[in-house]
C-alpha cells in the first residue's frame, strides 16, 4: 500500500479523504496548505502520491505551484489533482507526471479507484520474461 500527503482546506473533505484511504490500506497524512505540505514534503519521509486540491486558501494555483515545486526534489511522487473550480487546458498543461485528475465532487469509490489506478500507472509491475 502506499503513503499519500492529503493538501486539502476543507477540513470535512480532508477528513473524509484520510478516512476512506486509510480503509483502503494506506497510510494518510494530510496538510491544510501549502505551508503544512512543504514542511512534510521537505523530510525524508516516504510518500507516494500527492492528493492536492488546486485551490487552496483564495488561490486558485496554489496546488499548482506546489506540485511544480515538489517534482524536482520528489521525481518519483506521483499526483492526483482535484478541485470543485473550472480547470482550463492551460492549467493541465501544468500537471506534473505521472497524474489523474479527479474533478469534486467525487464519490468514494471515485477516490479509492484513482490512487489504485494512479499507483499502478506510476508503478508498473515488471514483466519477467521466461528463457525459450
Amino acid at each position: 500500500m502506499a503513503t499519500i500527503l492529503i493538501v486539502e482546506d476543507e477540513e470535512q473533505v480532508r477528513v473524509l479523504a484520510e478516512s476512506v484511504l486509510r480503509a483502503a490500506g494506506h497510510t494518510a497524512i494530510s496538510a491544510i496548505g501549502e505551508e503544512g505540505a512543504k514542511a512534510l514534503l521537505e523530510t525524508d519521509r516516504q510518500i507516494d502520491v500527492l492528493f492536492i486540491d488546486l485551490n487552496l486558501g483564495a488561490d486558485p494555483e496554489a496546488g499548482l505551484r506546489l506540485a511544480q515545486e515538489t517534482q524536482e526534489r520528489r521525481p518519483k511522487l506521483a499526483y492526483l489533482y482535484t478541485t470543485g473550480s473550472a480547470v482550463n487546458e492551460g492549467m493541465k498543461a501544468l500537471f506534473v507526471e505521472p497524474f489523474l485528475f479527479l474533478p469534486k465532487p467525487y464519490t468514494l469509490e471515485q477516490l479509492t479507484k484513482s490512487v489504485e489506478f494512479l499507483l499502478l500507472r506510476a508503478k508498473p509491475r515488471i514483466r519477467l520474461q521466461l528463457p525459450e
